[in-house]
């Protein structure tokens, strides 16, 4: 639930939605939903109410449901809907991290992360802890038995112990190729699954240098010819949207040469229908194969 009563700018509503600007002006135009106020500089405002129920309607979307089906009903009919949707089936073991994140204990919670880490070791902490328990997370917050706020403490915590984790991985065990750059694409502003990769990446032996998340294509084709990149990893969650996210990765095919490879990961599900010739889509545990393959194709 919003946390004031105050409106929120478009900005603010993309973040908090999920919702890019673009897909909430076209709504605005085709449903009449979105409608937002305007403040004394002519911007977009957005009262709670209606953002409460964009947050419904992006995870009903995330289900299978058509946005057109949707921006008609009234809140209680889009919770309720909610509500029946398919549950995730989340392990026993990962709802003690979300009791932490309800009651705010922070410190709490990244000792028992970086402990689970410490004993599962980083790979299946990577992907039996921090994946699942991201989706688990995303869905509380979707569904409203998470705030806002406390969905962002989850990820400051788990940000904390995953580059922690990746600092500590000796120099020595990386090797100098591959040379992979990642980072996520203007408007893509999560970053946890670009770190689970970098983990699992560094973790392999690749030299990994991230320019964080939401650079331009063309910054990044830039630093891909500066770096001398073998690879570039770029992240795309499941708010992406699918159009913004294909033209992308178009662009970006053509501004690199062909030696350089694109490799996608994230739950944007086009990424599993469709995408531009050239791009190689990984989940998780698909890295570790991936790169072998590389190390074994790989020019002398």
């Amino acid at each position: 639930m919003p946390l004031s009563s105050a409106p929120l700018s478009i900005a603010a509503v993309e973040r908090e939605t999920g919702l890019s600007k673009d897909t909430l002006r076209v709504w605005e135009r085709r449903y009449r939903f979105p409608l937002p106020r305007r403040d004394g500089n002519g911007e977009r405002t957005y009262p709670p109410d209606q953002v409460e129920k964009l947050r419904l309607i992006k995870k009903l979307m995330d289900r299978g449901y058509r946005p057109g089906k949707l921006v008609d009903k009234a809140p209680e009919s889009l919770r309720a809907l909610a509500e029946d949707a398919a549950p995730l089936d989340a392990p026993g073991t990962l709802l003690p991290y979300i009791a932490m994140c309800r009651q705010h204990r922070v410190d709490e919670l990244k000792q028992a992360l970086a402990q689970s880490l410490l004993r599962m070791g980083m790979y299946a902490f990577v992907t039996d802890v921090v994946a699942p328990l991201t989706s688990l997370v995303g869905a509380e917050w979707a569904n409203g038995r998470l705030a806002v706020f406390e969905e962002h403490l989850y990820t400051e915590a788990m940000q904390s112990v995953l580059r922690q984790a990746i600092a500590a991985i000796p120099a020595s065990a990386v090797k100098r190729r591959p040379l992979i750059l990642l980072s996520t694409t203007s408007g893509e502003p999560h970053f946890l699954g670009l770190l689970m990769a970098e983990a699992i990446l560094t973790l392999e032996g690749a030299q990994c240098l991230s320019l964080g998340v939401q650079t331009p294509v063309d910054e990044i084709a830039h630093a891909a010819h500066a770096q001398d990149a073998d690879i570039v990893a770029l992240s795309f969650s499941s708010a992406a949207p699918p159009a913004q996210v294909l033209n992308a990765l178009a662009d970006l095919r053509l501004a690199l040469p062909p030696h350089m490879e694109i490799w996608t990961g994230g739950q944007c599900p086009v990424l599993d229908r469709r995408r531009p010739p050239g791009i190689t889509h990984l989940h998780l545990h698909d890295i570790s194969r991936a790169l072998a393959h590389w190390r074994a194709n790989r020019p002398a």
